[in-house]
């Protein structure tokens, strides 16, 4: 059994002084020392040596083992010591190199829009409010004068969870949430996603909009074309002219569309405007009173104007992009031209 022990130790010594790698050495260390290694076995065959020889025996064992864990300790030692030096050779950084130029990133179109929209209507007297994007079919269509047999019900149009969640296909339920909360006046926008079943060059599925909401006495079109004015001519240029065409929501009573003239052309008729002057940017009327009854405004006292505009939409104008899925592509060379 000695002469047994004898060998292992020899033959765990040698491995050791020959391994390579950290790893090999483990291999080496389980191979000897783990729960079923070599020199572990001779231990466990402890009970079949003469009682007489057992002390020596036992002693001899670890004194063995004594003898691999410091081999195996020194050599890994020096395996690590050489790894190291190893790395400082191969990944040193030459610090007198000339740096990499960093790229500065730079907004989104659709985020500089909807700031200078922000900035806009704040500057005007608005306050800014958010709703959820997951609404009920409540808030979302029946609060907005929309009723069950609607065709804007149509489910090729919305995005359903089941019969009474659904992603919010305008931000117009946050006016209800806030009519119902605040008493007038009211001078609010909301910006948000919104979500339609549409995509091609001038739709998406998720886009943008921010529709704003004006409650008081006495609140009549004058008032929605003189906002729109302001808006226009912040927006676009003091130059810029708008009108308003006769159109129909749901939810508001009268209903318009508002015109700009062509922020390319100046009116004159171009490619982007298709040669009429005008562009169409938003759509807008007087509050129905239906709406504002269920929100619980008395609509014989108070009256108010309601609009909504695509920040998508006027960023493709702002801006000239002929594709709205350019807005989404992420294509940093359409991107880096933005860069304030």
């Amino acid at each position: 059994m000695l002469e047994k022990l004898k060998t292992v130790v020899e033959n765990a010594l040698k491995e050791s002084e020959s391994a390579s790698s950290v790893n090999e050495l483990n291999d080496v260390k389980v191979k000897y020392l783990g729960k079923n290694g070599e020199l572990t076995a001779l231990l466990k065959g402890l009970k079949d040596v003469p009682p007489a020889e057992k002390p020596a025996f036992g002693k001899a064992v670890n004194e063995g083992r004594q003898q691999i864990e410091a081999k195996i300790g020194e050599k890994e030692d020096t395996l690590k010591r050489a790894e190291k030096m190893r790395k400082l050779i191969e990944e040193k950084i030459d610090v007198t190199e000339p740096s990499r130029k960093v790229k500065v990133g730079a907004r989104h179109p659709l985020t500089i829009v909807k700031g200078m929209i922000m900035d806009i209507f704040v500057g005007l007297g608005f306050e800014i409010r958010e709703g959820p994007e997951v609404e009920t079919d409540y808030y979302n269509f029946q609060a907005l004068n929309i009723p069950k047999d609607h065709p804007a019900r149509d489910m090729q149009d919305t995005f359903y969870f089941s019969e009474n969640l659904l992603l919010r296909t305008h931000t117009s339920p946050c006016q209800v949430h806030t009519m119902e909360v605040k008493k007038p006046p009211i001078r609010m926008i909301c910006p948000g996603k919104v979500y339609r079943s549409d995509y091609d060059a001038t739709h998406s599925p998720m886009f943008q909009q921010i529709e704003g909401l004006v409650v008081d006495k006495n609140i009549t079109l004058c008032d929605l074309k003189g906002v729109f004015d302001e808006f226009a001519k912040a927006f676009f240029s003091p130059e810029t002219k708008t009108r308003l065409r006769p159109s129909y929501f749901p939810f508001t009573e009268p209903s318009v569309e508002m015109d700009c003239t062509c922020s390319v052309c100046g009116g004159k008729g171009c490619r982007i405007c298709k040669g009429t002057g005008w562009i169409e940017v938003l759509g807008a009327g007087i509050v129905n009173p239906k709406v504002l009854e269920m929100s619980g405004i008395d609509s014989e006292t108070y009256s108010g104007i309601a609009f909504g505009m695509g920040v998508d939409r006027l960023a493709m104008i702002k801006f000239g992009i002929p594709d709205m899925r350019l807005l989404f592509e992420n294509d940093l060379r359409f991107l880096a031209q933005f860069k304030d």
